[in-house]
């Protein structure tokens, strides 16, 4: 989602922080604009640097995964994000407002109303039922019991909790704990949604659910979402956008595949190495553009022979006249409505077919490949010819991208 063709939600400039004594932490800035490494400002200042000179944005509706390894950061920036943590300096714009620069009443006005939190741990109150742990946020916002009991349970059917909301957390599995934390930051009804390492205390299969769980909630609601993980797969599955952290600082920004395809350091390298890239690779990375496609308003079956015996092929997509992927027509089709004296192509040709979206994993094209005889069309949400994949385009490029992996 690039950023320039996006309203920008949220916008972080310079952004640094150094935990310490307050008699050292300017000797540590001077330090850090020097270039000096986080463990040579530790061990003269006894300062830690927690965050250097971050610069990002958030574009609206994006899920941007902020992810590295422990120490790196992360956590830290999420939480200067809503001023959990004060930065030492640099800037934060939330629709264009520096909430650096908010009074403590203005901060908890927007922490109230356009910032939603989730956390690892779940947070839930053991003495609460889910209902009313759902409500707590609008419980302090002063919203009336009644208001604030019926956009809590909106909040839980969101998140597939209808029918628990008498119950107490210690009732429910870690996932169902972990969506009652969702569900008390979605009934706020919040633009942003910060994220920090929601589900890394999850079973493996309890946490692949609720990622996907994550991502059907997003196409539905289209938040703003800051996710921190610090496991990659996870950062694959859902993000739009990467930003990986190392030592307080941002290394590379990209997609998934940009990250994995172009690493920015050697660190980046090392941290990507054993990752599948068919898990990665999409559709649209993989597809080549058909060179012809038929319409039964404009050709008839002699055409199409013409076509396919051009472009080697021995299928040939038709459209209408919308341009829209109707079709598929074969060499043995087309060649006995010729014989037959038929031009309507419409009668000879193939009407159920397999196709994919752009996004589409590469991981999920093999099977399908395996099991069609026709090229796999690769359309968008209109049923527009986008491109086709071939079993020789799709080994060429898991080759290609192999290749590039050895000399990485």
């Amino acid at each position: 989602m690039p950023e320039a063709e996006q309203n920008i939600k949220i916008r972080i400039e310079g952004l640094s922080k150094i935990f310490g004594s307050r008699h050292h932490i300017p000797e540590a800035r001077k330090m850090l604009k020097q270039g000096k490494s986080k463990e040579e400002i530790l061990r003269k200042t006894g300062c830690g640097v927690g965050l250097s000179d971050v610069n990002f944005s958030v574009a609206e509706g994006e899920i941007l995964v902020v992810m590295g390894l422990s120490g790196s950061g992360k956590s830290t920036l999420v939480r200067c994000i809503n001023r959990l943590i004060e930065p030492t300096s640099g800037r934060i714009f939330i629709d264009g407002e520096d909430i650096t620069a908010l009074s403590p009443e203005k901060l908890r006005h927007i922490r109230l109303t356009k910032l939603g939190m989730v956390f690892q741990n779940f947070a839930l109150f053991p003495h609460r039922t889910v209902c009313q742990n759902a409500e707590y946020g609008l419980e302090i916002q002063g919203m009336p019991q009644e208001t604030r009991k019926k956009k809590a349970m909106i909040a839980l059917e969101q998140v597939g909790l209808k029918g628990w909301e008498d119950h107490y957390p210690h009732n429910l599995s870690g996932g169902m704990q972990q969506r009652v934390g969702l569900a008390r930051a979605l009934a706020l009804d919040p633009d942003i949604l910060l994220m920090d390492e929601a589900f890394s205390a999850l079973d493996p299969l309890i946490r692949s659910d609720m990622q996907d769980e994550l991502i059907h909630l997003q196409q539905k609601l289209q938040k703003t979402i800051v996710f921190i993980s610090h496991d990659l797969d996870e950062a694959l599955k859902i993000g739009d956008r990467i930003v990986l952290m190392k030592d307080g600082q941002v290394v590379q920004i990209g997609t998934a595949e940009e990250i994995l395809t172009n690493p920015a350091t050697p660190y980046v390298e090392r941290f990507v190495e054993n990752v599948d890239i068919t898990r990665v690779l999409t559709a649209e990375s993989i597809m080549i553009r058909p060179k012809a496609m038929v319409s039964p308003d404009m050709h008839g079956p002699k055409t199409a022979l013409r076509f396919m015996q051009k472009e080697g092929f021995s299928q040939i997509f038709v459209h209408d006249r919308k341009h829209r992927v109707i079709g598929i027509l074969s060499a043995e089709a087309a060649s006995e409505a010729a014989h037959r004296g038929e031009r309507d192509l419409s009668a000879v040709m193939q009407k159920d077919f397999i196709h994919v979206t752009p996004e589409t994993p590469a991981a999920d094209l093999i099977p399908i490949l395996a099991d069609i005889p026709y090229p796999l069309p690769v359309l968008d949400t209109q049923g527009h010819m986008k491109g086709i994949i071939i079993r020789g385009s799709l080994l060429a490029a898991l080759a290609e991208k192999g290749r590039n992996s050895d000399h990485a």
